[in-house]
């Protein structure tokens, strides 16, 4: 023989789509609504309760805090890349001469364009410049431009 606890029933108010969603979830686990109802409010009013959430957001800050760092590296290569680009066009381009220098202006327009479509054709479809650049690499031993 075994004895049951004779279990209370109440009334709750609960929004159509919080009802919806308990009973899809009822439905998949073929479980009555009431023991999922159950289930979850034993659960949020657990004393370890607290604990679980602090933990999930702990979880959820580390992949921010993940996400950040990856994206201040790749801004810093960014950075570096157009640092050394400029450094470099500037050491080695020579100012033109008046007459050139409309011609080159319109020449640079049309190569800009070419520039920028090929711009988006890589970042359409990758490998991106930060995946090709490895993060252990030895400042000492890249050496400089």
């Amino acid at each position: 023989m075994t004895s049951r606890k004779k279990k209370v029933q109440i009334s709750v108010y609960l929004d159509q789509a919080v009802m919806v969603m308990l009973a899809d979830y009822a439905a998949r686990r073929e479980q009555s609504q009431s023991m999922i109802a159950e289930a979850a409010i034993a659960s949020f009013l657990s004393p370890d309760a607290d604990e679980r959430r602090e933990a999930a957001i702990a979880r959820r800050l580390d992949q921010v805090d993940r996400r950040l760092a990856r994206q201040e590296r790749d801004i810093g290569i960014a950075v570096e890349t157009l640092a050394v680009f400029v450094r470099f066009w500037l050491a080695t381009t020579p100012a033109l001469p008046e007459p050139a220098a409309q011609a080159a202006r319109a020449k640079a327009a049309e190569r800009y364009e070419a520039f920028v479509a090929a711009l988006g054709r890589r970042l359409a479809k990758g490998p991106k410049l930060r995946q090709e650049i490895s993060e252990d690499v030895d400042p000492k031993e890249a050496g400089g431009i």
